[in-house]
């Protein structure tokens, strides 16, 4: 029997459950395909404003050419298009070097904590689709059964051909359980780990730019 045919021959509620599960994968999968097409763009980002940083580039000309396109920064670039403002503003008010520079990698240090945030997005779900998809699909093949064995219950003689197809239908909540917990629970894991490394990355690039900005200020160059 196909799997069509064992799922319109199930209960209502496992019918339900089939389609939840499902959605969810449908769902787990959409977000896997859109997490993996930001975390590459945020890493190849990360890697080209980098290369740009340690050419030797001029600090205020790499600011004004973000300052263009301040409103599409992320990444590497938006926490120096962030530090690098506050920087600007707060020697401007003739702050003192500690002052300025605690400021500077306070403003730094909240930019770090908005791309995280980003990077992070639906990393949540994909969790929770990971953990849950398997006991909703138990749930499924459970009262799939429990319905199969009250039909056998009505019978006076059973055979395997009475009792293969509920137990069939039933085992299939399970299996799309999986199905949905799988490729979700892998991409958590992967994606987390890119984020994790991110993050490192930036709060490195981070301390580097704070040590740039102490011996350009403590050289007068600033």
């Amino acid at each position: 029997m196909s799997f069509i045919g064992l799922f319109l021959q199930a209960s209502l509620l496992v019918k339900f459950v089939m389609l939840l599960l499902l959605g969810m994968s449908v769902l787990s999968w959409a977000m896997i395909f859109n997490r993996r097409k930001i975390l590459t763009t945020a890493q190849n980002d990360s890697t080209s404003f980098e290369d740009k940083f340690w050419s030797g580039s001029d600090l205020s000309r790499l600011y004004h050419e973000s300052n263009a396109r301040r409103d599409n920064l992320a990444g590497m670039e938006q926490i120096f298009y962030a530090g690098f403002k506050e920087f600007i503003r707060l020697q401007k008010q003739g702050r003192s070097q500690e002052s300025l520079l605690d400021g500077t990698y306070r403003t730094m240090r909240v930019a770090l904590s908005r791309e995280v945030d980003r990077l992070e997005t639906n990393l949540s779900m994909l969790a929770t689709i990971g953990s849950i998809s398997p006991y909703i699909g138990l749930f499924g093949t459970v009262w799939g059964i429990m319905n199969a064995f009250i039909a056998l219950a009505e019978v006076k003689q059973a055979t395997l051909s009475m009792v293969a197809p509920g137990i069939a239908e039933a085992l299939i909540a399970t299996a799309l359980g999986l199905f949905a917990a799988i490729p979700a629970v892998i991409a958590y894991n992967r994606f987390s780990y890119q984020v994790e490394r991110q993050e490192n990355h930036l709060a490195n690039f981070m301390d580097e730019f704070s040590t740039i900005l102490n011996r350009q200020v403590a050289a007068g160059k600033a």
